[in-house]
């Protein structure tokens, strides 16, 4: 998912060079929502794993 999030940034970055800001947006927005949902699955992903050592060492 962060893969996509990067392909996303660099194709806004590619986009604002050539002048198309809706594009280039568009891509921006896409990028954005992908690397937030990356974080928040890595996040809960850390929580549980975590958890879950917890538990096993008791």
């Amino acid at each position: 998912m962060l893969h996509y999030a990067v392909v996303f940034f660099l194709i806004a970055i590619i986009a604002a060079l050539f002048g198309f800001s809706g594009i280039a947006a568009s891509a921006v927005s896409i990028a954005q929502i992908l690397f937030l949902v990356f974080l928040v699955i890595a996040a809960v992903a850390l929580v549980l794993g975590s958890l879950s050592q917890h538990n096993e060492r008791n």
